[in-house]
């Protein structure tokens, strides 16, 4: 098993940047992919990005492409996700997902991860 706590959230204006953090812990000898998935206010979870186990692919969903970058370091097990030119509809919850995988295609629904953060706030005002 793989636990996974989020960090990195608050409020910012339009336009500044955040770093969120996933910090893994358990069974993480394993290769495993993370993803960060968020949900706003009413609507359902959506994929935002996903990172393969040895960091080498990266995918984006198109609201975040070229203003979100991911990134890990395996030697402290942690996950990043660097949002950078934030927006008022990135507001939501983010969450980090975990799923043994040892691919360079990691999926991108969220059935296709059995471990779960407990979400972080990101709310960005006008």
């Amino acid at each position: 098993q793989v636990q996974l706590v989020e960090s990195g959230g608050g409020l910012v204006q339009a336009g500044d940047s955040l770093r969120l953090s996933c910090a893994a812990s358990g069974r993480t000898s394993r290769r495993y992919a993370v993803a960060w998935f968020r949900q706003a206010p009413g609507k359902e979870r959506a994929y935002a990005a996903v990172i393969n186990w040895d960091g080498g692919a990266t995918y984006y969903a198109d609201s975040v492409k070229g203003r979100f970058t991911m990134s890990r370091d395996n030697a402290k097990n942690t996950v990043y996700l660097q949002m950078n030119s934030l927006k008022p509809e990135d507001t939501a919850v983010y969450y980090c997902a975990a799923s043994y995988d040892s691919t360079r295609y990691p999926g991108r629904a969220s059935n296709d991860y059995v471990y779960w953060g407990q979400g972080t706030q990101v709310t960005v005002s006008s």
